[in-house]
């Protein structure tokens, strides 16, 4: 006879289940759909050169390079004539050569030699295309956009990193800035970036567990107002600040995996100093690209959290435990994880609003319309954010 006592037992746990739509990335799942109707980075701008680099986003291997020319290129690594990799191939003035048989491949993928053929550049050179994805520099990042061609927006331009004070210029990084010290986390792309409209978790996980890892202003706990903003969830948390001011912290969530977080390092108050582009690399692990006005070479990397006076890889197995962080945290939750065992309760607003906000554009793209924040002119393409760290009377 079961008895009040024994509800609580993890014997009548039912089988956990996750949100396939939200979690889930690949070509022709919901959300793998939705995220390619957006650009994306997929690396460094350094990255793209005249090594065919592999890489891989929302679950699809790819081959990166830069021709002589300048322009970086993105494409699928088998070669259409026997499927051999592109990885081993050579850059050249015009393209990647496949190290096979030597066809010549342009950026956009089309076939320029067919060395082997009677006549290398002829007609049939124009019956085969190597599968490409645009690519584009911008920030000190190489952009691309892996949806369906008639539907490319314009790569937008961000006025947090476009207007430029005396002295700044923007600066880019690969190592996951924002993501407790991991670069390449083993989790679900969403589970961190829920954590950009979670404040509460600050003084508890970054203040009484790990010690104080920001200015004194981060540990106190905040009032948060949570809103929708144009292509975003914004949480406004308000903290005692010096001089009897009020320390106002504007964070966003913004379509589609933008990470828009003041650095809470630093006592800098006004416009957000830098974006994170949470990539999705595939279902189970994601990394953060960030750009970021800079006065210094190498200033972004300053903005690493650390425990207990160490960076995240320094810290041995029994100092993870004892001061855990955002990856520990995040990766702890599972490869993706079982929101079906989820309680959500009134400080988890920002995660069921950005949850919602998903949702809303998954049914608008169903419905055949273009989401959110996709814009086709240039005029369109410039995104202002309120993000950023303010002290008020």
């Amino acid at each position: 006879m079961t008895t009040t006592t024994d509800i609580g037992s993890a014997y009548y746990l039912k089988r956990a289940t996750y949100n396939a739509r939200l979690t889930e990335v690949g070509r022709g799942t919901p959300m793998g759909e939705l995220l390619r109707r957006y650009w994306h980075p997929v690396g460094l701008a350094g990255d793209a050169g005249t090594t065919p680099r592999p890489v891989k986003i929302l679950g699809e291997e790819l081959i990166l390079f830069r021709d002589g020319q300048g322009r970086p290129g993105l494409v699928y690594p088998r070669c259409c004539h026997r499927g051999t990799t592109l990885f081993y191939g050579k850059v050249e003035e015009r393209g990647i050569r496949c190290c096979y048989h030597g066809w010549l491949f342009d950026v956009e993928g089309h076939c320029l030699e067919m060395p082997a053929e009677p006549n290398p550049t002829g007609p049939q050179c124009q019956r085969v295309r190597q599968p490409w994805y645009p690519a584009e520099d911008r920030y000190g990042l190489v952009f691309a956009y892996l949806g369906p061609p008639e539907k490319r927006p314009v790569l937008p331009r961000y006025e947090c990193l476009e207007v430029i004070g005396p002295g700044e210029f923007v600066e880019a990084d690969d190592s996951s800035i924002g993501s407790g010290g991991i670069a390449i986390a083993p989790c679900n792309w969403l589970q961190h970036f829920e954590n950009v409209v979670d404040p509460y978790h600050v003084p508890i996980l970054h203040g009484s567990f790990s010690g104080a890892q920001f200015v004194e202003q981060m540990s106190a706990f905040p009032k948060v107002k949570f809103e929708y903003g144009p292509m975003s969830v914004k949480a406004t948390s308000v903290r005692p600040g010096p001089g009897g001011k009020s320390f106002r912290r504007v964070t966003e969530a913004v379509i589609p995996t933008l990470r828009v977080v003041p650095n809470p390092q630093v006592a800098q108050y006004g416009c957000v100093e830098s974006i994170g582009w949470t990539l999705p690399i595939d279902d189970t692990h994601y990394r953060i690209y960030v750009a970021g006005r800079v006065t210094e070479k190498g200033d972004l990397t300053k903005f690493k959290s650390r425990y207990n006076g160490k960076s995240w890889a320094e810290l041995t197995p029994e100092e993870h435990q004892r001061f855990p962080g955002d990856a520990e945290a995040q990766v702890g939750q599972g490869p993706i994880t079982f929101h079906s065992e989820e309680h959500l309760m009134t400080s988890d607003q920002g995660i069921a609003m950005l949850r919602q906000m998903f949702q809303r554009q998954l049914e608008a793209l169903a419905a055949g319309k273009d989401p959110v924040g996709v814009a086709f002119d240039e005029k369109d393409a410039y995104v202002t954010f309120d993000a950023g760290q303010y002290l008020d009377d």
